[in-house]
């Protein structure tokens, strides 16, 4: 179990983690994510014991840390797995992952599970990206470590790698017990391996909760706008619905709203047709695969994004109608002048 409560680290004048509270269940995952310096990594750093806490506590187990009682990286019973593998160049895998280890079963175990044991007696430098990332995991794993600890661990790996890993190590997690807190700046990442997600702004918190909940209701214009494509519609709030041009939908609870608003849309919330009423220009159009997204300029001027299935081809400057076809409540902010 992790707890950080009122974390604060600085470099010399600087402040760059704010006042942290985040606590993380038994076998839980969270992932950390944000832009560039927004102090994610560094919140990673100083519960691994490489920065020091100016204030606050960080708790780990039985552990309590603050600036009057920093406690060792080696005594805090964490596993690190870093983007650059970290791995030791001069042993192979076995001797990797036994690496201080008295009993060595626990490491037979992951080396298995991790499907490492056909090159558990290869050089690190014959590996590919995605087995010394495995290598990585498993040295952690066999440590049988309290907390797991994850900083950008997929950054280095092509895109179509990143995506069957990222499931691999979520299992073998979830499979050891171990809490894990998981840095990214790859929003697909956080959002489909923590079972929540925190969204870090500027050294703070500015979120945290199940990716769903972030990415549906977020809790400021910025989570909206960084998680994912956003689009903001002008429209009207009462009575808990939500209209606006393009059609009425019901409004997220939260905090009171004033009569004038800005409606969060995404390309999914949006229904496109060429027959109807006009109310939208294509501006342009990008293939994704399986779907298409099309940028559209409003009739009032409003440019927004829909997404739509791959067979829906559209030219720029066509003609269209466009609705709210989300099933579900959309959130809103004070309209912004």
């Amino acid at each position: 179990m992790l707890s950080l409560d009122g974390l604060v680290v600085r470099y010399g004048d600087t402040v760059a983690v704010r006042g942290i509270d985040l606590t993380l269940a038994d076998n839980e995952i969270v992932t950390l994510v944000g832009p560039t310096g927004c102090g994610k990594t560094t919140v990673l750093r100083a519960v691994a014991g490489l920065e020091a806490p100016g204030e606050g506590r960080i708790r780990i187990g039985d552990l309590t840390i603050d600036a009057g009682n920093p406690v060792p990286p080696e005594k805090r019973r964490t596993g690190l797995v870093f983007q650059d593998f970290a791995l030791f160049p001069h042993l192979d895998v076995y001797r990797n992952v036994t690496f201080r280890l008295q009993d060595t079963a626990p490491a037979e175990h992951w080396l298995a599970v991790l499907g490492l044991n056909a090159v558990r007696h290869a050089m690190p430098d014959t590996l590919s990206g995605g087995q010394k990332q495995r290598v990585a995991l498993a040295r952690s794993l066999a440590h049988a470590p309290a907390l797991m600890l994850l900083d950008e661990p997929l950054s280095n790996l092509d895109a179509a790698l990143k995506t069957s890993l990222r499931w691999e190590i979520r299992d073998a997690l979830k499979a050891a017990g171990v809490p894990a807190l998981w840095v990214t700046h790859d929003q697909d990442e956080a959002l489909s391996v923590g079972d929540r997600v925190g969204i870090m702004h500027a050294g703070r918190l500015e979120q945290v909760g199940p990716p769903e909940t972030c990415f549906r209701d977020p809790a400021s214009r910025f989570v909206a706008e960084f998680l994912g494509e956003a689009a903001f519609l002008p429209g009207r709030h009462a009575a808990g619905w939500l209209d606006t041009p393009l059609g009425r939908a019901s409004a997220t609870d939260g905090p009171s709203l004033p009569d004038d608003v800005d409606v969060l849309l995404r390309p999914d919330d949006l229904a496109l047709s060429t027959q109807g009423d006009h109310n939208a220009e294509v501006l342009h159009g990008r293939y994704e695969g399986e779907t298409r997204l099309y940028q559209l300029r409003l009739n009032s001027g409003t440019v927004l994004k829909a997404r739509v299935n791959h067979e829906v081809v559209l030219t720029p400057g066509t003609a269209v109608h466009t609705r709210i076809a989300a099933g579900h409540p959309l959130t809103a902010f004070p309209r912004q002048i």
